[in-house]
């Protein structure tokens, strides 16, 4: 008899692959007028920093522009400068956006990655139009707010991981599963694909497959090479 196989364990959660999400620092806000940024800090669930303000509502956050400081302040009356938070229709055409509204009041939602940044394209009465990291357009309402500039972190990933020892406790600070083995490196009894008893079986399976043998290509409509 087999076991649960690492897909079906990942599926069913727990502990060992539980995401980090649970620990966040908060949930960034647009709910203010003018504020002062306090601190930089990390959140486990993110991997932009976030900045910490004091607010004429509070202490909020949001997520840091690239360049933000301890001391800097946020005035959404002010001008277009990096970190301001700003109403769509007062950002002049041609400014690097991130952190943008889907609809006025729902918070930074689009843009919140390390690096990633939205270009301001056109005005209209009903409408802003923003060329995405894609290079589509997307329309938004001229009430939604965004942060000029784009998102810190985003030289994280230049970094080498120059031992095995630095990755394993970055990802396991994720709950990421590493080192992964090759399902055909397994035995029988760990993965549909272990074993050398059946060479060159197929990799497509029934989308009606149990959960333990649901594994590789679920219910494909081709298999093989593509013929040119």
């Amino acid at each position: 008899m087999g076991k649960r196989i690492i897909q079906r364990a990942r599926g069913k959660g727990g502990p060992a692959y539980a995401s980090p999400g649970h620990r966040f620092a908060g949930k960034p806000v647009y709910t203010f007028n003018t504020a002062e940024v306090i601190d930089i800090i990390h959140d486990p669930a993110r991997d932009a920093p976030l900045a910490k303000l004091s607010t004429d509502r509070g202490e909020k956050l949001i997520i840091a522009s690239d360049g933000m400081k301890v001391g800097d302040k946020i005035d959404m009356k002010g001008n277009p400068t990096v970190g301001n938070i700003m109403f769509l229709s007062k950002i002049p055409k041609g400014t690097v956006i991130f952190g943008m509204e889907n609809y006025p009041h729902s918070g930074p939602k689009i843009c919140c990655s390390p690096g990633t940044t939205g270009t301001v394209v056109a005005h209209d009465e009903k409408k802003v139009v923003v060329q995405m990291p894609s290079k589509k357009f997307k329309s938004f309402h001229p009430n939604c707010l965004a942060t000029v500039g784009k998102a810190a972190g985003w030289g994280r990933r230049s970094k080498r991981m120059l031992k095995a020892g630095q990755n394993f406790y970055a990802k396991g600070a994720r709950n990421k599963l590493w080192p992964r083995t090759s399902a055909s490196a397994m035995n029988p009894v760990d993965h549909p694909f272990g074993g050398k008893t059946s060479p060159g079986q197929s990799k497509s399976v029934s989308r009606h497959a149990p959960p333990g043998a649901k594994v590789g290509s679920v219910a494909s409509r081709r298999t093989g090479k593509r013929k040119r």
